[in-house]
């Protein structure tokens, strides 16, 4: 079988659908190179003194690991001086990181998890990045985090990185969902998967059980019949995964279908969610839509959420489009 490259992967699909300019073929390419580099640190581990936790904590209030840091580093200075974009945002940073004065600026917006699934770092479990590109408003000036509160259904690309037992980086454009792995010995990411679909029904969730007594009634709900099994409403057995990586716990959903839940429950109700909707919802939402899935926040599709803080947080159902609609109904009601 021929080896397709992800940059002649990029090329050929700018060819055939124009869906693809060369600044954004460039900012792609950039960030998987990224990726990287950021695979290699967390591949190091002990041996590369990565591990444990920092005395710092971001913008989130949660404690920085080494790698957290290391990775949002890594991202800012392999994307500043490219000329693709204008601005950048991440998950450890309190505001914008606007392209230096000495750097060109270019037309597309970065946002990024640079780590997720920091708690697994230390415990040598499936970790990874996400990333969200949006268009930078026409006319723009100094960008303002104002320029970045756009809806999810404005991103121009989307994707992950994996590092597990293979890393790999799934991306979309907007034109289905393919999957690449990181060939190793050539330094390489190779195309593996192509048009990725998620199975519209599904007998596998995942959730953090541990916060049950503080769910909300739908949710409540719904998990009691998934535990009922085929004795109960569902007549079916399910199975719970929890990896408490998302990028771990969407990569097997895209994979074999499920469905993926962090809800808000009822320990903060000035909290609306656990999960960013910059620089997690909407990326993955992205993704499992292009790939025949669907994500709510229980009330309405994440990627028509208008956002007005660049750290908002939402409830997050996706997955398997059946379930993800059962879920989505019980709230309604």
């Amino acid at each position: 079988m021929k080896r397709i490259s992800l940059t002649q992967y990029l090329v050929e699909e700018q060819r055939l659908h124009n869906t693809i300019p060369a600044e954004l073929r460039l900012l792609i390419e950039v960030v998987a190179r990224s990726c990287k580099t950021i695979a290699h640190s967390v591949g190091k581990g002990a041996l590369g003194d990565v591990l444990g936790a920092l005395e710092s904590e971001n913008v989130q209030g949660e404690v920085q690991k080494k790698l957290d840091v290391i990775s949002n580093e890594i991202l800012l200075e392999a994307n500043e001086w490219g000329g693709h974009l204008a601005a950048m945002a991440s998950e450890e940073m309190e505001s914008i990181h606007p392209i230096p004065n000495r750097y060109p600026k270019g037309e597309y917006m970065l946002l990024f998890d640079p780590l997720d699934g920091s708690s697994n770092i230390d415990v040598n479990v499936s970790i990874g990045t996400i990333f969200s590109v949006l268009k930078a408003p026409e006319g723009m000036g100094q960008p303002t985090e104002a320029d970045f509160m756009q809806a999810g259904s404005k991103q121009v690309a989307a994707g992950y990185a994996v590092y597990g037992p293979q890393t790999m980086l799934v991306l979309t454009t907007g034109r289905g969902v393919n999957c690449f792995t990181l060939d190793r010995e050539m330094g390489s990411w190779v195309l593996t998967q192509r048009d990725m679909q998620i199975p519209a029904k599904t007998k596998e969730f995942a959730i953090n059980m541990s916060n049950a007594r503080h769910w909300h009634a739908p949710v409540k709900r719904y998990i009691d019949e998934l535990l009922a099994g085929d004795s109960g409403p569902r007549g079916t057995n399910f199975n719970m995964r929890w990896v408490a990586s998302m990028v771990a716990d969407v990569h097997r959903i895209l994979n074999r279908g499920g469905i993926f839940m962090y809800p808000a429950d009822m320990r903060d109700t000035s909290m609306p969610g656990k999960l960013r909707l910059m620089y997690e919802a909407n990326p993955m939402a992205f993704i499992v839509e292009q790939a025949g899935g669907a994500a709510t926040d229980g009330k309405q599709r994440i990627m028509d959420i208008e956002p007005h803080k660049l750290h908002q947080r939402v409830p997050v159902f996706l997955g398997s489009r059946d379930e993800v609609a059962v879920v989505t109904s019980y709230h309604h009601e």
